[in-house]
């Protein structure tokens, strides 16, 4: 059995820059794959013959498969080695980007999404893993922080490549990209990387099958709810059914030699609460993401490439803010900046629903986009060292899986969420129509923002033995 500890800082300062950097580039792609379809939607929508069920499986279906495979990564980074799993989910995030790229028909589409989204879970969970255990407790914000900014520079990276690609290309090639980017990550992660393992030698088997099972359920229910009724036995069988089988992996990790989930650490009010935050936190920023770029096609009647050039100022300040917010979290602590965060994208959800306006100007909404982006990135590197400060080094694999599973669970609630409010009050049969709809789904953002601000105002301080 080896258990990781973190490089002596003789040796560590380069290898800790080498595991930033690809860790970071890493997740960026990976961020950008949940981002990089929206200004693409309309295109594909027509191109494919898309229908709007499958327009929310294109973004969903990369969700469904990350989120149920995130536990199972963390645990196999575990038992077989973080580098090593990591290196696998690159390579299976770069094929699946080739079954995207030469998609003939939506179906086909969606199914190279699901492989992405199981690639995607196999390196997102084990860049937070790396990442933590190569950095010491009081370099972790930072580290973080820098971490953050480079996925945050995939939130306008991704609807302006995806604009700029479908206006000068085609829509494909935002899924071709990926190849080269994976392929360099492949080369240098093996040497650049030092191999670690968490504590258990042993993968728990019926945990594995719990969580998938139970976590397909839920996420099959939330990303299916909106198209077949909530209350159709093919949703609510498989909604119910996944959190009765959720609830039995709960109670079998308890009894379990090499549980897949540190459920010891809930005790911990800093894990718990940073656990439900990214919940919330995820469900409003993605549900927001889905419709905000199709506002400024439908409504506005913006290009792909304009509607990814308008985007801009909401994405940039997530490349800088976070690094400012990783190092001040470390000397204030993790709550002002996760409750100022979502205080401040969901004013700003509330104030882009009052002044949407098919009729109306662009600059309307152009500052509540900035302090809607100001606000996300205020939140992400803190609740992320909230959650990875509170975990024991051994445990810092499956806390970092159990993050991202929320993440990802968040994701697609809050898609689901945002498409039922659209749905209540809107159509694509006009502009007027869509507006319509828009409004309503941003109030419904902004709902799950302030569930997220309540959730951080119960994230404590640092404790003494995690200092």
């Amino acid at each position: 059995m080896r258990v990781e500890t973190p490089p002596t800082p003789a040796a560590g300062t380069a290898r800790q820059r080498w595991v930033l950097a690809l860790t970071a580039v890493a997740s960026m792609m990976v961020v950008l794959d949940t981002l990089v379809v929206a200004t693409a939607l309309p295109v594909i929508r027509a191109d494919l013959g898309a229908s709007v069920t499958e327009l929310e499986w294109t973004v969903n279906a990369y969700g469904l498969t990350f989120a149920v495979l995130l536990m199972t990564a963390a645990a196999a980074g575990d038992r077989w080695g973080r580098r090593r799993v990591f290196a696998a989910g690159l390579a299976l995030f770069g094929t699946a980007s080739l079954v995207c790229a030469l998609a003939p028909d939506a179906p086909t589409l969606i199914a190279g999404r699901a492989l992405q989204g199981a690639g995607a879970a196999f390196v997102m969970p084990l860049a937070l893993a790396l990442l933590g255990a190569a950095f010491p407790p009081e370099l972790r914000p930072k580290a973080l922080g820098v971490f953050a900014s480079a996925s945050g520079v995939a939130v306008p990276l991704g609807p302006l490549l995806g604009g700029a690609v479908v206006e000068g290309v085609s829509w494909p090639w935002i899924f071709w990209i990926n190849v080269p980017v994976a392929a360099v990550l492949l080369l240098l992660v093996p040497s650049r990387i030092d191999e670690g393992r968490g504590p258990d030698a042993a993968l728990d088997l019926p945990g594995l099958v719990l969580a998938g099972l139970g976590s397909s359920g839920v996420v099959w229910g939330l990303v299916q709810g909106n198209a077949a009724g909530w209350t159709s036995p093919v949703i609510a069988g498989p909604l119910l059914g996944g959190l009765v089988v959720l609830g039995v992996f709960a109670a079998w990790q308890r009894h379990a030699r090499h549980p897949m989930l540190p459920l010891h650490r809930f005790r911990s009010r800093r894990f718990a609460a940073g656990n439900v935050v990214i919940f919330f936190h995820w469900a409003s920023a993605l549900g927001a993401v889905y419709f905000m770029a199709q506002f400024l096609q439908e409504g506005l009647g913006f290009g792909p490439l304009a509607a990814g050039l308008a985007l801009a100022p909401w994405g940039l300040t997530t490349a800088v803010v976070p690094q400012v917010a990783g190092r001040l979290a470390g000397r204030f602590g993790e709550r002002p900046f996760i409750v100022a965060g979502l205080g401040l994208h969901g004013l700003a959800m509330l104030w882009i629903a009052v002044v949407a306006d098919p009729g109306g100007t662009y600059w309307a909404i152009v500052a509540p986009l900035v302090l809607s982006g100001t606000g996300i990135a205020l939140c992400l590197p803190a609740v992320q060292s909230a959650v990875l400060s509170s975990a024991e080094p051994r445990l810092i694999g499956k806390a970092s899986g159990a993050f991202s599973a929320m993440r990802q669970f968040g994701g697609a609630f809050g898609v689901a969420i945002v498409v039922l409010g659209f749905s209540l009050s809107g159509s694509y049969a006009s502009p007027e129509a869509f507006t319509g709809g828009f409004t309503t789904a941003l109030v419904a953002a902004a709902v799950l923002a302030a569930a997220g601000a309540l959730a951080g105002c119960l994230v404590s301080r640092r404790e003494p033995k995690e200092q």
